[in-house]
């Protein structure tokens, strides 16, 4: 891997019956939103709604499927504040707030609130 992989649902997507999208994908999307360069440095890969979700098994197994997910590259900082898990030889963080506070730590952008 050459950037960070972020894993996200679709903007929009059937579930329950209706057409949807995922609060926390929609999260990390606004911040890529507000700071471009960010985006330059991932490689985003979209998901399907529907389980299992075999690209993100196949790094971090079955239990960890949630989107949104940012795998990180071997020369990617820690981060202090930054809820970082890891799994078969990969860093991960699986939630749109502690993903938020990783480029807070690693790009200086502002914190999110109450972190």
């Amino acid at each position: 891997m050459s950037k960070d992989i972020l894993f996200l649902l679709p903007p929009g997507f059937e579930d329950n019956g209706r057409y949807e999208y995922c609060p926390e994908c929609a999260e990390v999307w606004g911040l890529l939103g507000y700071f471009p360069a960010i985006k330059e440095s991932l490689d985003i890969r979209y998901q399907d709604i529907v389980r299992p979700r075999t690209e993100m098994m196949s790094l971090l197994g079955d239990a960890h499927q949630n989107c949104p997910t940012l795998v990180l590259i071997d020369l990617s900082p820690h981060a202090e504040k930054a809820r970082i898990q890891t799994i078969n030889g990969y860093r991960f963080i699986d939630n749109a707030k502690d993903i938020g506070k990783y480029w807070a730590e690693r790009y200086g952008i502002p914190w999110p609130r109450g972190a």
